[in-house]
């Protein structure tokens, strides 16, 4: 049986160049970089050329740069702490109906906290709607949250476009983009695209867990989130992760040099592959947005069949994929990006992502076809949900 890893959106392998990056943080140049000795003074100076480097590759300054444990925590500092912070100037925010939970989790917290949160519904694709944004913008709104690139369909927002339109409106509005599945698989400028502040995750671009950044535009009010001993410039206490930061910092450095390269190979393999499961796989339709969408996503509904058994028979198979975002699937609930995007009950029940990574290659994907072809008949001619006798009678290719 073969192995076929296509869950990169959800996690993926550190790059062995990464963790020999990260060796010698471990044992030898160990120190903590807020000590005053000399083994903790080059630690800070390692530390420091590390947020100096990172900076530069996303269009910032040095100081401009938070580290964080990942994601989750980033965009929980962004959303909550810029709240607090100007909440003298109005209560009220906005964002969109397909967010992370790590974003809807922290607006629905600081709507008991006394906001008011406004959710922007988006087209058939995935994508906002800039009148609709307009229209939202009160006298009371200190912030705009949107996701760079969703995390279960792939759609890419225009994120310059709506930094246009909310300081046009309102120059002291704060934006904040949500860049975990975007920053090291397509271009990320903050100075460029214009954001107030921005989220990202190591282990989502084949860095290490448990490490991400948070860039915060000079001048931007600011709450620290986690109180403590003063690091990260008073913005974030505890003790800088340097083994992982450096290898954030190699990652990014790798995904710099050779982006381009790898977003059409890989947007070649998903192109095929989508394909393929078009010849092969009738009732089946493609979700995000066809022009405007990640390199390496690929999320499809079946009809007539469970996506979690897909899933879980597919992984029987060899196959690693997901139903949506790994963040959410413990809870069981359905998918608020599909319901947005206005799937009906029938075509979420049927929901399946894979995503491709630098590491996918053409055998994977005939492997994935073949497999998933098998899968999908076999689970059809068990289900009571469609007309099995169709499917009998005009088989699956």
């Amino acid at each position: 049986m073969n192995k076929v890893y296509l869950d990169y959106a959800a996690t993926t392998p550190c790059d062995e160049r990464v963790v020999k990056e990260m060796a010698d943080y471990w044992n030898k140049n160990f120190a903590n970089p807020s000590s005053i000795h000399q083994d903790g003074m080059r630690a800070k100076q390692c530390l420091e050329k590390n947020r100096a480097k990172i900076a530069e590759l996303i269009g910032a300054q040095a100081k401009e740069i938070i580290f964080t444990s990942g994601g989750t925590e980033a965009n929980n500092t962004a959303i909550k702490s810029a709240a607090k912070a100007n909440a003298g100037k109005g209560n009220h925010i906005i964002s969109t109906a397909i967010e992370h939970p790590s974003v809807l989790e922290s607006l629905k917290f600081l709507e008991k906290c006394g906001f008011e949160v406004t959710l922007l519904e988006v087209d058939p694709y995935g994508r906002v709607d800039l009148d609709k944004l307009t229209e939202a913008i009160r006298p009371q709104t200190i912030l705009v949250s949107v996701m760079h690139a969703n995390n279960e369909i792939g759609t890419i927002q225009p994120i310059s476009d709506i930094v246009s339109t909310v300081k046009r409106i309102k120059e002291d509005i704060l934006v904040h983009t949500d860049a975990v599945q975007s920053l090291g698989h397509i271009p990320v400028h903050v100075r460029k695209m214009g954001m107030d502040l921005l989220s990202a995750s190591a282990h989502k671009f084949y860095g290490p867990k448990g490490v991400g950044l948070l860039y915060i535009k000079k001048g931007t009010k600011m709450t620290p989130l986690i109180h403590g001993g003063g690091q990260e410039g008073g913005k974030r206490a505890s003790t800088e992760n340097t083994p992982a930061i450096a290898g954030m910092r190699k990652a990014l450095e790798i995904n710099a040099q050779n982006m381009d390269k790898e977003a059409k190979e890989t947007a070649k393999l998903r192109d095929l592959f989508k394909k393929k499961i078009k010849e092969h796989i009738p009732q089946v339709r493609f979700n995000g947005h066809p022009k405007y969408g990640l390199p390496n996503n690929l999320s499809m509904s079946v009809k007539y069949i469970d996506g979690e058994a897909l899933a879980l028979r597919l992984d029987l198979e060899g196959i690693s994929c997901s139903t949506g975002s790994a963040c959410s699937s413990e809870k069981g609930l359905p998918s608020q990006t599909l319901q947005a995007i206005g799937l009906s009950g029938e075509w979420i029940h049927g929901t399946i992502r894979f995503s491709l990574g630098k590491y996918t290659c053409l055998e994977d994907i005939d492997y994935c076809v073949a497999a998933l072809t098998k899968v999908v008949q076999a689970l059809r001619n068990l289900s009571p949900l469609g007309d099995v006798a169709h499917y009998r009678q005009h088989p699956v290719k």
